[in-house]
């Protein structure tokens, strides 16, 4: 019997029970289905996840309180150190160093309110932070000096508070129950569950670290922001923040009391806890196409049971053990390779509904559907069908003639 044949005999014994055989490859499609769609949502996360991060700015380095656990009561990150760090002869691979202090806070307009990243900042921090503005201009030195009751918006809040992003400069919010003016509006960079910065506001460090934010020390800040000379300069700039900061907090070898981290380590973490997610998705996904090859296999046995004079017949007129394990092979296959045809476009259709989903409810997740996965999928579904279907091909193979033609 050749292979086209089998073939043709798989779909007549398959038409002869369109029920059956179609509830069978309902396992495969829903199979099939959930590996394309999980892992295409998985790594549409890790894109948002990493996009996010790269928009942050490629060559900052991120300096916080805090080191090893061993380290106890540290120091906190002054001014002081901002201007250590920010001095050229002793850093001269940085070239911008923006301090941050933040807290969250409710920000007010008539009726309107919203709960907000309330951040102070300086000057710098537009240029570290490379934020443009849809109108208005940024915080100046004036304004620091004099801490002006000033504000910037993120787009999230002028649309929470004024339901528009255009045509607020002048206009005058509370922050805390204290009103600020607004100078400027910040254009969206995109919000996810890692960093929205576009739920927040900003107005001048000196203006938050007298009115709105209080430290233990007046001089302590949250963050530094410091932006290497070039992507490439960023390991330079890190080891000399970090010998900076071990000079003037006079720490230890092996004992710092401040966290050195730059753009890689994020990505490198985020990437990391995507793919485990990723993984963990289309692991439990497969869990449904082993279950549809399970299934497979139990239908096949059935057919077995049922044909077995069937079967007799074709052996005591010729046909060889090969030829019986074939045809029954070419229907497990056929069964699976229709579901898994099915499940693909029913994958992609359950990935291209999740995407518009999550752009209607803001969540900025585009499922990412690959051409390796879909190869994947369409190969262990085909697999599948070989591997459930080997064992009842090869019990139908193995039945003696004369008890098959006597089967009742």
């Amino acid at each position: 019997m050749n292979i086209w044949q089998a073939v043709l005999d798989a779909f007549e014994s398959l038409a002869a029970n369109k029920l059956r055989a179609g509830l069978t490859i309902l396992g495969i499609v829903i199979g099939v289905a959930a590996v394309i769609a999980m892992v295409s949502v998985g790594r549409g996360a890790q894109a948002t996840i990493t996009d996010s991060i790269n928009g942050i700015g490629t060559n900052l380095v991120f300096v916080f309180r805090g080191g090893s656990e061993d380290v106890r009561n540290p120091k906190p990150i002054t001014l002081g150190d901002a201007e250590a760090i920010a001095d050229p002869f002793q850093a001269p691979s940085v070239v911008a160093v923006a301090p941050v202090i933040q807290d969250n806070g409710k920000v007010t307009f008539g009726r309107e309110r919203t709960t907000t990243n309330i951040t102070g900042v300086t000057p710098d921090y537009v240029q570290v932070r490379r934020y443009t503005l849809t109108e208005g201009e940024f915080i100046n030195q004036e304004q620091m000096l004099g801490q002006a009751s000033v504000v910037l918006l993120g787009s999230d809040v002028a649309d929470k508070l004024f339901g528009r992003q255009n045509g607020l400069v002048g206009e005058t919010v509370r922050i805390e129950g204290q009103p600020f003016r607004v100078i400027g509006v910040l254009q969206s960079k995109g919000g996810s569950n890692f960093s929205n910065a576009d739920n927040q506001v900003l107005v001048p460090f000196s203006t938050a670290q007298a009115r709105l934010i209080r430290h233990s020390t007046t001089d302590q800040v949250d963050l530094l922001l410091v932006e290497a000379a070039s992507p490439k300069a960023v390991p330079a700039a890190s080891d000399e923040v970090a010998q900076i900061l071990r000079s003037r907090h006079r720490t230890a070898i092996g004992a710092d009391d401040f966290t050195i981290l730059t753009q890689q380590d994020f990505l490198s973490t985020a990437s990391t806890i995507t793919n485990v997610l990723t993984i963990f998705l289309g692991g439990v996904a497969a869990i449904s196409l082993l279950v549809g090859g399970i299934g497979i296999m139990n239908i096949m046995l059935v057919s077995v049971t049922e044909r077995t004079r069937e079967i007799g017949l074709r052996k005591a007129v010729g046909a060889h053990k090969m030829d019986i394990m074939v045809q029954f092979l070419a229907e497990s296959s056929v069964l699976s390779l229709i579901g898994g045809v099915i499940g693909i476009i029913l994958g992609y259709a359950i990935a291209f509904a999740v995407g518009q989903i999550a752009k209607a409810n803001n969540a900025a997740i585009t499922p990412s559907i690959g051409i390796d996965i879909t190869l994947i999928a369409t190969l262990f579904s085909t697999a599948v069908g070989l591997f459930f279907g080997l064992y009842p091909a090869n019990r139908a193979a193995s039945l003696e003639p004369v008890e098959a033609l006597r089967y009742e």
